[in-house]
């Protein structure tokens, strides 16, 4: 029944829905429940090196033999170091050291959200997964045709429609279309300007209007009527992140799971990283502002929050953890993942069979 089999079809798969993939909240558990309900698995590659790569697909290959994969890497220029707005955003952050007894002269932890280059595209070509997907835009021209050739579909992430259409002309096979309402880390990549960012609803049909190539919908999509929405508007697929934050396969840290239980306000912020990304309001968010005009670009952020992060997670608190999430978190359920997969698929069809009579 369903109403655009293109994604379908060329993935390999039996239900249009697409796992985010969460860097440091998914692996390969989750990944492997989704693909065997039968929708496309996601494995998140930024945070990792290709050894770790070949080793995580690997072992989802051995639990879902025969399963089409998406790997997803990030595509951000590598950020130019400022000595003088690092020193400004780490005094920002001394008052929380000295609370918590951190040496605020101890080294900075370097941060291991690297951007996708050669070494990363060699393995690609040796693993060659169905789907590579990119946040952030595109790598450069070289690495996307190295990508392309080795047989692998393309897709990225846009914000706006402009965005959408560069991706198309750059060779994306699929457009992610990410509204205002998605948890993590926006994937906006032609501007930095947050007025620009529009809903999902909105968002979806504008690019589906806009580009030839199919259209994957996320943000604020945590049901079967949220599915049965996107695809109305012209999605060929959904991309569901935060409705699988909510299974146990999740690697979420204890805070952010009560948290999601309990969900209060999710505000974009660009304090946790350095880009602006939808998570739930902690303390380093209220204190500071959510959005902050001093903080050092991504990733290197997170680098000084990290002492702080750990020290909080010890005593079970998420105060200066980022604890992504979406809008529509508060209708999310608690089951495992291949179950949950099952169930909204199931749900979906039952509302369109209602819907057309």
């Amino acid at each position: 029944m369903w109403p655009d089999r293109r994604l379908l079809d060329r993935l390999e798969i039996d239900i249009p829905i697409v796992q985010a993939p969460m860097a440091g909240a998914t692996d390969t558990e989750l990944a492997i429940a989704v693909a065997l309900a039968g929708a496309l698995a996601s494995l998140p590659a930024g945070m990792l090196n290709a050894q770790q790569l070949r080793e995580q697909v690997a072992k989802f290959r051995a639990g879902a033999p025969g399963k089409p994969l998406n790997l997803n890497f990030f595509a951000h220029r590598p950020p130019m170091l400022n000595n003088a707005r690092e020193h400004t955003w780490r005094e920002k952050l001394t008052p929380y050291y000295l609370e918590f007894g951190i040496d605020p002269a101890a080294p900075v932890p370097v941060t291991n959200r690297a951007p996708f280059d050669a070494t990363l595209c060699a393995a690609v070509e040796t693993l060659k997964p169905k789907v590579v997907s990119f946040h952030y835009g595109l790598p450069e021209a070289a690495l996307v045709e190295c990508v392309k050739t080795s047989g692998c579909l393309l897709m990225s992430t846009a914000t706006t429609v402009a965005e959408a259409r560069w991706l198309e002309q750059n060779g994306c096979d699929a457009v992610i279309a990410q509204g205002y309402e998605a948890g993590g880390h926006r994937g906006m990549f032609l501007t930095d300007d947050l007025a620009t960012q529009v809903g999902t609803f909105a968002l979806v049909p504008l690019i589906a209007d806009a580009v030839q190539v199919p259209v994957i919908a996320t943000g604020g999509i945590g049901d079967a009527r949220g599915i049965v929405a996107a695809l109305a508007l012209g999605a060929s697929a959904v991309q569901l992140g935060t409705a699988y934050l909510f299974c146990p396969e999740a690697k979420i840290a204890v805070p952010h799971r009560a948290a999601l239980r309990n969900i209060g306000d999710t505000v974009l912020t660009n304090v946790m990283t350095g880009r602006p990304a939808r998570g739930i309001v902690n303390r380093v968010m209220r204190e500071l502002g959510p959005v902050s005009d001093i903080v050092p670009d991504f990733p290197l952020a997170g680098g000084a929050l990290a002492p702080l992060a750990a020290n909080a997670l010890a005593r079970g608190s998420g105060d200066f953890s980022p604890m992504w999430a979406g809008q529509a978190a508060a209708i999310g359920r608690e089951m495992p993942a291949r179950a949950l997969t099952l169930k909204l698929a199931e749900e979906a069809q039952t509302l369109m069979r209602r819907m057309t009579g």
